[in-house]
C-alpha cells in the first residue's frame, strides 16, 4: 500500500461512494450538451440509443475501472504496472500516462468552465446576470484573462477538498453537494412546467421522430454522449475504485451510478428547453446555452433572480464534483511514482492546473483546447484501460474481482458484452476523430 494510499482513506460507505462517482459523472455534459442531442437526434426516438449504450458502458465499462482500481488499490499507473508485471513484462506506468493525460487535460479546460460558473454564481446573488445583457456578461468574462479570481478559486477549493482526503472530502462534499444538485434542479423543473408556451420543450425533447433510428449518426451520438457522460477515461472511476471497500457489489454500483447520470440529465433537459421555448428563444448547445440563452430567461421569469441563483449553484456543484475526480486521479498518480505526500502532490497537480489553464480563459482557446483532448487523447486512454483489462489481464482474473460482493457470479453473457464494450470503446475514438467530436 503506497503512502498516498494510506493518506487517503477510503470511502465509508456504499452511498458516499456512490454519490462521489455520480459527481465525476454528472457535469457540463449533461447540462449544455444533453437536451440538444435529444431535439437535434429524434427526441424521445434518441434515448433509446442513449439507454442502451449507457446499460452496456456502464455494465462492461465502468464496472471494470472500480474492479481494477479496488484490486490494485492504486490509480492508472499503479494499475498497468500491476498487470504488465503479472505477464513478466515493464512499461505499465509510462503506459499508463496517456489515460491520466486525458483527464489532466479536461481538468486544465474544465477549470476554466468551473471558474465562470463561480462567477455567474455571485452574479446571480447580486442581479447582475439578469440585468446585464447576457451576450456582453459572457463576453467580459470568456476572454484571456478574464476571469482569473473566480478561475483561482475554483482550482483552490478542489485543492481544499482532496487535501481533506476521501473520507473528510470527496465523501462528505459527494454527499452534500449531489443530493443539492438533485433538489435544486427538481424545483427549477417543477417551476419550468407551468411556465406558458413551456409545452414546445417538452415536444422537442420527448416526442419521438423514429425516423431517426434509421440514420446511423442518431446512434453515433447516443453512443458519445453516454460513454463521455459516464467519466470512463481510464483513470478518474479506476481512482475511486481504488477507495472501495472490499465487499461492496461494483455491478450494482455501477448501475447505479448510470442510473443517476442519466436522472441528471434528463432533468437538466426538463429544467432548460422547457423554459427557452416559453420565451421564445432558439435552442443551442455548448457554453452559449448555459452562459447567455438562460441569463435570457432568467431575467425573463417571475423570481428569475432567485432561479438564476438556484441554476448557477446546482451546476456549480455538478462542475466542481468533476474536477475533483479529475485532479484526484491525478494527485494519486504522482503522489505514488514520486512518493510525495498527498497534500504536496495536490498543490503541485493544482499548480499545473491553473498555471495552464490562465492561459485558457477565452472561449475559442478553452473550446480549442477541450476538443483536442477530448477527440484524440481521452477516450484513447479508455480504450488503453479496456484493452488492459479484458485483454491483457484477462475475463477471468477480472470477472473475479467483479464477483466479489456479489449474490452470485456473472455469466458468461458478460464476457460477450465485455468484448463488445472494448470494440465500441474503439469505435469512439475512431468516430471522434472523422466527426470531430461525438461527446
Amino acid at each position: 500500500m503506497s503512502q498516498h494510499k494510506h493518506e487517503a482513506g477510503k470511502f465509508t460507505s456504499s452511498v458516499g461512494f456512490v454519490l462521489a462517482a455520480v459527481g465525476s459523472a454528472v457535469g457540463m455534459g449533461n447540462i449544455w450538451l444533453f437536451p440538444y442531442r435529444v431535439g437535434q437526434y429524434g427526441g424521445g426516438a434518441f434515448l433509446i440509443p442513449y439507454f442502451i449504450f449507457v446499460a452496456l458502458f456502464s455494465y462492461a465499462g465502468l464496472s471494470a475501472e472500480f474492479a481494477l482500481g479496488r484490486l490494485t488499490g492504486t490509480g492508472t499507473a499503479g494499475s498497468f504496472d500491476f498487470i504488465l508485471t503479472r505477464r513478466g513484462l515493464k512499461g505499465g506506468a509510462i503506459i499508463g500516462i496517456m489515460p491520466l493525460a486525458g483527464v489532466l487535460g479536461i481538468a486544465i479546460g474544465y477549470s476554466v468552465v468551473v471558474g465562470w460558473v463561480l462567477r455567474y454564481c455571485a452574479g446571480a446573488v447580486t442581479g447582475a446576470v439578469i440585468h446585464t445583457d447576457a451576450q456582453t456578461y459572457f463576453d467580459t468574462l470568456a476572454v484571456d484573462f478574464g476571469s482569473i479570481p473566480w478561475h483561482l478559486a475554483a482550482v483552490v477549493l478542489t485543492a481544499l477538498i482532496l487535501i481533506l482526503g476521501v473520507e473528510g472530502g470527496i465523501e462528505k462534499i459527494s454527499k452534500f453537494m449531489m443530493p443539492a444538485f438533485f433538489i435544486l434542479f427538481v424545483i427549477i423543473a417543477v417551476r419550468v412546467f407551468f411556465l406558458p408556451g413551456s409545452e414546445g420543450g417538452y415536444a422537442y425533447l420527448l416526442k419521438p421522430d423514429w425516423s431517426y433510428l434509421m440514420k446511423l449518426d442518431t446512434w453515433v451520438y447516443a453512443m458519445g454522449q453516454a460513454f463521455f457522460s459516464l467519466s470512463i477515461n481510464g483513470a478518474g472511476m479506476l481512482i475511486y475504485g481504488s477507495y472501495m471497500r472490499k465487499d461492496e457489489n461494483i455491478i450494482k454500483h455501477a448501475g447505479y451510478t448510470a442510473v443517476l447520470d442519466t436522472l441528471a440529465a434528463l432533468l437538466a433537459g426538463f429544467a432548460i428547453l422547457p423554459a427557452v421555448f416559453a420565451f421564445g428563444i432558439d435552442p443551442s448547445s455548448g457554453p452559449s446555452l448555459m452562459f447567455v440563452t438562460l441569463p435570457q430567461v432568467f431575467a425573463q421569469m417571475p423570481a428569475g433572480r432567485l432561479f438564476a441563483i438556484l441554476f448557477f449553484v446546482s451546476v456549480f456543484f455538478a462542475g466542481i464534483t468533476s474536477l475533483v475526480n479529475m485532479m484526484e486521479a491525478c494527485s494519486e498518480a504522482l503522489a505514488n511514482r514520486l512518493k510525495l505526500s498527498r497534500t504536496l502532490s495536490v498543490v503541485v497537480i493544482s499548480a499545473v492546473v491553473f498555471g495552464v489553464s490562465v492561459f485558457l480563459e477565452s472561449l475559442p482557446k478553452m473550446g480549442s483546447w477541450l476538443d483536442t483532448v477530448t477527440i484524440y487523447i481521452s477516450p484513447f486512454g479508455a480504450v488503453l484501460c479496456a484493452v488492459f483489462i479484458y485483454l491483457i489481464y484477462g475475463m477471468k482474473n477480472i470477472k473475479a474481482e467483479l464477483n466479489i460482493g456479489r449474490p452470485r457470479p456473472l455469466g458468461r453473457s458478460f464476457d460477450v458484452i465485455a468484448y463488445f464494450y472494448v470494440f465500441l470503446a474503439a469505435l469512439v475514438v475512431i468516430f471522434g476523430i472523422v466527426k470531430g467530436g461525438i461527446g
